[in-house]
């Protein structure tokens, strides 16, 4: 169990998640009649889930056009993560960088075997060692704690939820199946909202259990807390383009690579970097006590 119980976090957050399926699945079976449609979206969830898992690695990997390092080309970020991976007792995983200057870094793959680990050209440019080392320990433990099943789980189930409302929307049941016209427009507006918001909470967290046992790994929680303020000053400075295939793979990454207001940040898959760091320091201050 995680100090901040973000185990027990994502399981609850699942919970709702699936709540909100059930409960929108009851209303259209009302409204229609039948479930069938329900079912069709279920199936189709499953099956985008299933590919997006099985390729997470290479969606990400071309969505930020990276490409593969040998050690001579790269032999600081070979020394860190080889050291890592010894000590997690993990096999080592293949090594990309993008050629961008937006600092960031992520890791993917459907398990420490098909594992890959990539940095942009901007943060290898911005950090200092002891800053990647922290870095990439927090994206190895990505890989170790699952963390791609859980969000490709989280982001089928939010978008069968939406397209379930969206069916509802446009062809849902009437009055003459003995169904609530008002209540399921309303549903149908308000389930891919409420999808939404718990995806970004499961992710969230995800990133709060990164943090803690990536620091854990590295023995070192204020060299990750000085990368995150760098990536906080770093990517406002240079931020991604808003292009589709970024925004699909942004939520694998350890910062939010986007530009955006306090609104686009209440909506953002990442938490606060300052409740990021705060953690990491009050960590830090346990392990001196």
């Amino acid at each position: 169990m995680h100090n901040h119980f973000n185990g027990l976090k994502t399981a609850a957050l699942f919970g709702v998640m699936f709540a909100v399926l059930l409960g929108i699945g009851a209303l259209i079976s009302a409204g229609t009649g039948s479930s069938m449609f329900l079912w069709l979206f279920a199936l189709i969830g499953v099956g985008t889930t299933a590919y997006g898992y099985w390729n997470s690695d290479k969606i990400a990997i071309r969505a930020m056009k990276a490409f593969p390092v040998t050690e001579a080309e790269a032999p600081q970020m070979y020394r860190i993560v080889r050291e890592l991976s010894a000590r997690a007792n993990q096999p080592m995983p293949r090594l990309y960088i993008s050629p961008t200057p937006a600092p960031n870094a992520f890791a993917t793959g459907r398990n420490p075997e098909n594992a890959a680990v990539c940095c942009t050209d901007g943060i290898l440019r911005m950090m200092n060692e002891r800053e990647l080392r922290g870095v990439l320990g927090h994206e190895l433990m990505h890989v170790y704690n699952r963390d791609i099943l859980t969000s490709s789980v989280a982001a089928a189930v939010a978008g069968v939820i939406t397209s379930v409302a969206q069916f509802m929307l446009f062809f849902g049941g009437g009055r003459d199946r003995g169904g609530n016209p008002l209540a399921m427009i309303a549903t149908a507006l308000l389930a891919p909202f409420a999808a939404m918001l718990i995806q970004t909470a499961i992710t969230r967290t995800r990133e709060f259990d990164a943090d803690e046992d990536g620091a854990k790994l590295t023995d070192d929680p204020l060299a990750l807390a000085s990368a995150l303020r760098k990536l906080d000053v770093g990517t406002q400075r240079t931020p991604l383009p808003q292009e589709q295939r970024l925004v699909n793979a942004s939520h694998l990454m350890i910062a939010n690579p986007f530009k955006g207001g306090n609104l686009k940040k209440l909506f953002s898959t990442h938490p606060p970097m300052d409740e990021r760091v705060a953690r990491l320091e009050k960590m830090a201050g346990r392990q001196l006590q």
